[in-house]
Order: structure tokens, then sequence, then C-alpha cells
């Protein structure tokens, strides 16, 4: 009885038009590196990267309503932590020289210690005096990178050892798959996916899960939530410790993608932009936070690209509007677009069509 009963479910299942939607894309992805070349697959690395970091941030400032501006230090911590932990030291800077999956292990878990040391004070504060304080956070960590010269490399940075995982160098070095030479972005293409994948899926179960239900009572009625006996002040340093090593993989991810670490990326528009991302995508959500991540960091590469061809922008020092300008004025447009008409974020348009189509189908 059991297995018939199952048969019509799994029959459903198939049957949903957004199974195959996500099967379809997930066979394209699969497929990409074997036809785009090193620019694209560099865009779509900046695009996963980001979209981690997103889904972190969104589970503190989108499901729990803690709002941080100190995204990009956990970030720096995550790239920084990984060229120290698995540098061998031959460039003069300090390295431990471990391997490079160890290394990137170690560097998240010191991003979520650095979150973990800033916990007491993520569980106490909230609004804008958290953001005051986690702003705090960017100026001592751009202090430290500039000024901590044996660790960081200073303001020319450090050069990102590649990772090493079970044999695979993820380096330049060619390797041949069905006669289509794979780079180091190739390599990394599916690193990120397997890792955008299950970040992912892990945020999705949180939010779905208990876990997520108290922090969306936090996040709208803290005193109600307390009331009920949610321990506010730990969920809100737990979800602290959780965004903070989210940012510490992203970081990981974009040294691995720039193969150079530079202490200016890592600066306040670097937190600012993720705040965009997650109100452009959809606050709260783990695929507005996806889409959001992909919107802001595409826009700038892709108006890099085609700046002879498009109005008003061109190359930068050549007198126009920088591709980099270009694209901050656009996002900063779509998040007021995004405040003032599409209060749910780019997420709530799919769930529309979605809601819409069962009562069309009924008329």
């Amino acid at each position: 009885m059991s297995e018939t009963a199952s048969l019509p479910r799994t029959a459903a299942v198939l049957a949903r038009p957004r199974v195959w939607a996500c099967a379809a894309a997930g066979f394209v992805l699969l497929a990409l590196p074997f036809y785009l070349d090193r620019f694209w697959l560099q865009a779509g690395l900046f695009a996963m990267a980001a979209a981690l970091g997103a889904i972190g941030i969104n589970l503190l400032t989108g499901a729990t309503g803690q709002l941080s501006m100190g995204h990009a230090f956990f970030l720096a911590v995550g790239a920084y932590g990984y060229c120290a932990f698995a540098g061998d030291g031959a460039d003069g800077l300090a390295g431990l020289g471990l391997p490079g999956w160890l290394a990137a292990v170690l560097a998240v878990a010191l991003a979520g210690l650095a979150g973990g040391a800033f916990s007491p004070i993520a569980g106490r504060l909230q609004g804008a005096y958290l953001g005051i304080a986690t702003l705090a956070l960017i100026f001592i960590g751009q202090h430290v990178l500039f000024n901590a010269h044996d660790l960081t490399g200073g303001f020319n940075g450090r050069a990102v050892p590649p990772l090493d995982l079970f044999g695979l160098t993820f380096d330049d070095t060619e390797l041949l798959i069905a006669q289509v030479p794979f780079g180091s972005a190739e390599k990394l293409w599916y690193l990120g996916l397997v890792l955008l994948l299950a970040g992912a899926l892990f945020a999705r179960g949180v939010l779905r899960g208990r876990p997520g239900r108290a922090m969306n009572a936090i996040r709208d009625h803290r005193i109600a939530a307390g009331v009920m006996g949610i321990p506010v002040a730990r969920y809100r340093a737990a979800v602290f410790v959780l965004s903070s090593m989210y940012a510490g993989l992203a970081g990981v991810l974009l040294a691995l993608v720039f193969q150079r670490t530079v202490p200016e990326y890592f600066g306040m528009l670097l937190s600012l932009e993720y705040l965009a991302m997650i109100v452009i995508g959809g606050l709260g959500s783990v695929a507005g936070a996806v889409i959001g991540g992909v919107f802001v960091s595409l826009l700038p590469q892709l108006l890099n690209r085609y700046s002879d061809a498009l109005p008003l922008v061109s190359a930068p020092g050549t007198g126009g509007i920088a591709p980099g300008e270009a694209a901050r004025f656009l996002y900063g447009a779509a998040v007021v677009a995004v405040v003032l008409f599409l209060p749910g974020g780019l997420v709530r348009l799919a769930a529309r069509r979605t809601r819409q189509q069962p009562s069309g189908e009924e008329r």
C-alpha cells in the first residue's frame, strides 16, 4: 500500500514545472565550463561567492532583524585566514603551510570565532545600535589589513595559494576533460556550485525548522518572543556566528577566484553592497539572497565588459562614468524601486506568478 501510495506522489512531484526547471538549470550550470570563456566563468564565480555571503547576512538581517554593517570584515577574515593557513612563507609573509582544504576549513572556523567574539554585543544590541557597532569592525579590519604587513602584505595584499582537494589542484595547470582544457576557473566553477548548493540547502533547512521560526519571532516582536520562552540573546548571538561563517566561506571562494587579496576590496562599500543584495533579492529568503547576490555582483562586470556599447559609461579614467559607479547608481535605484513598489524583493515576482496560476486555471 505504501509503495502504491508513493507512486502518485512521485508522479505529482515530477509533473511540477518547477522541478523540471531546476533540473534544466542544473544541467546548464554543469555544462557551462565547456563552452564559456574565462571572463564569464569568473563572473559566475564572483556571483556564487556573493550569493553565499548574501545568504549569511540574510539569516542575520532578513530573518532575525539584526542590522550588520560589518559583513565585509568577516569576508576579509575568511580570505586572509586562508592565505595565512595555506601560505608556506616563501613570499616572506606569515604562513603555516597547511593543506588547502584544511586551511579553508580553518579560515571559515576563524570567521566563526571572530563572530563569536563579537556575539555578546550582537546578542544585546539591535537596530541602528548594532549597525554602528558592527561598522567599527570595518575600521578595525582596514587598519589591521593595511598595517599588519607581515601577515596581510599591506597595501599590495598577498598572493593566494591554490586549493588542493582530493589530489586535484585548483590552479591554472591544464586538465583535459572531453578534449576541453580546464584551468583554475573551470575547476573552481564546480567547487563553487557545490558550496553554494550546500549553503543554500542548509540555510533553507534552518529557516524552515524550529530555529527559523524562533528567528522570525525575534525579528517581528522581540519581547513577545522572550515571553514565549525563546532565548533571544542566545539566538541572536548564534545567528551572528552562523552569518560570520557564511561570510568567511564567501571570502575563501573570493580569494581563490581573485588569486590575490587586496585590503581595499574589503571596505565599507562591500558591506553596503551585501545589504543591497538582500533588499533587492528579498529579505528573509534564501532564493532572494541568491538572486540579489547575482544581480549586484554581475552588474558592474557586465557594464565593464560592454562599456564601449553603452551610453554615458566608459572605461575608468576616460572622463565618463566608470562601470563601477554606474553599477552603484543602478542597483541604488533598484533598492529604491524595490522598497517602493516590491517590498518583498525580486523573489516575490515568482511567488506571485505561482499563486496566480492556479486561480487562472480554476476560472
